[in-house]
This record gives structure tokens, sequence and C-alpha cells, in this order.
């Protein structure tokens, strides 16, 4: 951990990561999230969404990444949350979608831990906001 900058402003490394179908239906498995908008296209027309979505959670577990590879151990992070403004979409063929993190130190707070600031977009817009980790170095 010595060799991570403490200083606000510090630009986090980006994470960028790549959403197929096939992880959507996956991950539906893993974490018993069924719900149909996350694989089944005419569900999520008919909801009124763009396309099939990935599911939030997925979404917030790779962002984390960008804190904890920098900081170099999730038992560091305190705190997190996200909140999201528009879903990523996942089309239906083999290249799918890239979400990019990324991340920057906003406050050293006075109990010696950073809140680090997180954003994501993926297709050239923005899809998370008012993201952001505490963590403990």
């Amino acid at each position: 951990m010595s060799e991570v900058l403490y200083e606000v402003g510090t630009e986090l490394p980006p994470v960028t990561v790549r959403f197929t179908r096939a992880d959507l239906v996956r991950y539906a498995g893993a974490s018993g999230d069924l719900n149909l908008i996350h694989w089944h296209e005419r569900t999520a027309l008919a909801v009124g969404l763009p396309g099939v979505i990935a599911h939030g959670m997925l979404t917030m577990g790779h962002a984390i990444r960008v804190v904890t590879e920098w900081i170099g151990d999730p038992t560091k992070v305190v705190d997190y949350q996200v909140r999201f403004t528009r879903p990523v979409v996942v089309p239906d063929d083999d290249e799918g979608t890239e979400v990019t993190f990324t991340g920057k130190v906003a406050s050293i707070n006075d109990d010696d831990t950073l809140t680090v600031t997180l954003s994501a977009t993926s297709a050239g817009v923005t899809v998370m906001a008012k993201a952001s980790a505490v963590v403990r170095p």
C-alpha cells in the first residue's frame, strides 16, 4: 500500500469490463435474480426498457474493482453506495457491451478514511452517478 497516493484529486486506474448476454444468464443463475429483463428481449422492451439490461448488482460489483484493485484489499472498503442514471443495455450478439469504470479520491476524511467517487460509462453515456466508496487505507 505504500505506493498508493492519498491526495485529493488522485485518479484511480480505470477498469473496463465487457458484458455479454451469456454473462447475464450466468449471473442470473448464480445470484437467483431471474428477472426476465436481464435475458429476454421482448419482456425488456414490453416494460419500456431499451433492451436487455445488466443486473445492477453485477454492475456495482465490477465498479468497486476500481477501488479494490487500487487499494489492494477489498476488506478496506467500509462503505459503498451507487445510484444508476441509465441501464447498461447488453445487445444480443457476440460482442456485448463495454462498461468503463473510473474513480477519483474526493476527500480525506477526519477519521483518515478516503472517499472515492466512482463513475461508469457504457456506449458513450454515463450509467452510474452519485457513486462513492469510503476506504480505510
